[in-house]
């Protein structure tokens, strides 16, 4: 029996799902798969020390590495190559090995791309505005502008971050496509938009409230976010509430947990069993 051990890196990450959403996966593949976590929290130490985590991860004998909030950027300077999609988002969230080399990978962008074609197939995406310009950020944007939003508008509480990521997501889409929007003028940037979405942590557990006020959600905008736990976020809550379309972050995760799954071992998982699944880990 082929058998797989894989990390999760990340920060505050004790209630993932993930680990349980590979897992189960697994067994029906007939694998013996064991995802352990690695919280730099619980460790004791800060994003920086992501690139010792994957060198020992790889010494160990470790067949892949998911990476999440805060290490998607600060990872990437410890990894030997990337992949197309992680070098052209400046994010990495599934990092992989090749005898001595580390691969880092980007399923992020697809995750989303794919939850949103299932959850909102009909959405207008002329102008979007997206509070985030992270990791996930940077792989939302690329996603959205991928599935052709004439334009989306970068909002973050670090501007500077903001500024990078839509002088970068210009570059590759083309002018126009992309601009940053100071926190500010985020009522100004939601007036005209179709859609919003959430790609910070704000609503997850741990990270309570909303990046958004409730008295700026309307009934034409849809809302989407990127948490998955929990589902219900007081972002999407309150979206429902004022009548918004919603998308949960379940599709995200189980999508880009079902690309990775496929680097780490080959196989093609079955998503629509892995959605099942995380209703049941969530319900639980």
């Amino acid at each position: 029996m082929t058998a797989h051990l894989i990390g999760l890196i990340g920060a505050g990450i004790g209630s993932s799902l993930s680990p349980a959403l590979h897992e189960r996966e697994a067994q029906h593949h007939g694998l013996r798969y064991l995802y352990k976590i690695l919280d730099i929290s619980e460790l004791g130490v800060d994003a920086a020390a992501a690139g010792d985590l994957v060198r020992t991860a790889r010494r160990v004998g470790y067949t892949g590495l998911n990476i999440t909030h805060p290490c998607k950027q600060t990872v990437i300077e410890h990894l030997d190559e990337l992949s197309p999609d992680a070098a052209r988002l400046g994010a990495v969230n599934t990092v992989t090995f090749d005898g001595d080399r580390a691969i880092g990978h980007n399923t992020d962008w697809t995750g989303f791309a794919e939850s949103f074609a299932r959850g909102l197939p009909d959405a207008a995406t002329r102008r979007v505005v997206q509070v985030g310009a992270g990791g996930a950020g940077a792989a939302v944007a690329h996603a959205l502008l991928t599935m052709g939003a004439d334009q989306v508008t970068l909002v973050d509480t670090r501007t500077a971050r903001a500024d990078a990521l839509a002088a970068q997501l210009t570059r590759h889409f083309g002018p126009g496509r992309a601009r940053s929007a100071p926190v500010a003028d985020l009522a100004a940037s939601l007036r005209h938009a179709d859609g919003l979405v959430n790609a910070t942590p704000i609503g997850m557990s741990g990270h309570p409230g909303s990046p958004v006020p409730a008295d700026l959600l309307r009934p034409d905008l849809w809302v989407a976010d990127v948490v998955y736990r929990p589902l219900r976020t007081e972002l999407l809550e309150q979206a429902r509430a004022a009548g918004c379309r919603t998308l949960d972050g379940g599709g995200m995760v189980v999508f880009q947990a079902a690309h990775a799954f496929r680097l780490f071992t080959g196989l093609t998982p079955d998503t629509d069993r892995m959605l099942a699944h995380l209703s049941a880990l969530v319900a639980a």
